[in-house]
């Protein structure tokens, strides 16, 4: 009989949650600790465009079960980025810099990296406050967070590996984890300079606090790399001109992650697009570093 998944949403203090879980996750019968898969959605996207991804992943974990192959329980979580979906305030704040005036936004650098930054602190706080609200009675534990991300999410994803030590395994997709040379690229095809108004130097600072590229991402050394031991999974298409290939490589291939793991997979003819071939990738990297037992 096939897995019955059903979709909660909590108010986790003022923020709209959803959570896909199994049915009987919460029966007397169900035991042990729990895995957490919070996926992210891309820019003008929302929570919802991870729906059928939901119900994929459970479907193919329970055909891995029905085959004899056990594995840990797990949530699959969605909530909307800050200014998409039910969050939004402002839609043309979502929006790029554009050769038509009355459809560029100016700010594009800096609302563009104020969204996924506010974004992965947003996982933070799902991380906090969450298993209190599945698990009232304290009826499972959370033993293990992932989080996946397409797109912008794909970006929120790589800042979130680099500043929640309790974010172990990480999927980010068709996103970039240096920001500067991913927006400077922009600006250079829209002919606008990396300067004030386009980037104040306000911002320089904060992604030169913050981003993952400003970690010391190269280095052996605990204290020094925050990757080091995390299960990161990379998915880019190779034909993509939004977020393109060159504006990861450099830090993708220097990427240390000591006894982790490190998968890359540049997808031939693969444009900036969200594919099964990525959903079920996504899916088996999560099945060997978090759910298989």
């Amino acid at each position: 009989m096939a897995v019955t998944v059903k979709k909660q949403t909590f108010n986790v203090g003022g923020l709209e949650v959803h959570v896909h879980l199994k049915a009987d996750l919460l029966s007397s019968k169900a035991e042990g600790p729990v895995a957490a898969l919070i996926a992210l959605h891309g820019r003008t996207g929302s929570c919802r465009d991870f729906d059928e991804t939901a119900q994929a992943i459970f479907k193919w974990a329970d055909e891995a079960a029905s085959s004899g192959k056990n594995h840990r329980d797990f949530i699959f979580v969605t909530f909307d980025q800050r200014n998409h979906g039910a969050r939004t305030v402002d839609a043309f704040a979502n929006g790029g810099w554009d050769k038509e005036p009355e459809k560029h936004n100016q700010r594009h650098a800096l609302d563009m990296y104020a969204i996924q930054t506010g974004t992965a602190r947003d996982v933070s706080f799902v991380i906090d406050y969450l298993p209190a609200y599945v698990f009232p009675n304290d009826e499972r534990t959370i033993s293990e967070w992932a989080v996946a991300g397409v797109s912008l999410g794909g970006h929120a994803a790589w800042l979130t590996l680099r500043n929640e030590p309790r974010v172990r395994i990480g999927i980010p997709i068709i996103g970039c984890p240096d920001y500067l040379t991913l927006i400077d690229l922009r600006a250079d095809k829209h002919g606008i300079p990396l300067a004030p108004p386009y980037m104040p130097e306000s911002l320089r600072t904060i992604v030169h606090r913050d981003d993952p590229a400003s970690a010391g991402f190269r280095s052996t050394k605990p204290g020094e790399n925050p990757f080091l031991g995390k299960r990161i999974l990379v998915l880019s298409g190779e034909a993509d001109t939004l977020v393109p290939w060159v504006a990861s490589s450099d830090f993708v291939e220097g990427l240390e992650v000591g006894e982790g793991r490190k998968k890359v997979l540049l997808l031939n003819g693969v444009k900036h697009e969200y594919t099964p071939e990525m959903i079920r990738e996504l899916f088996e990297f999560f099945w060997e570093e978090s759910l298989a037992v």
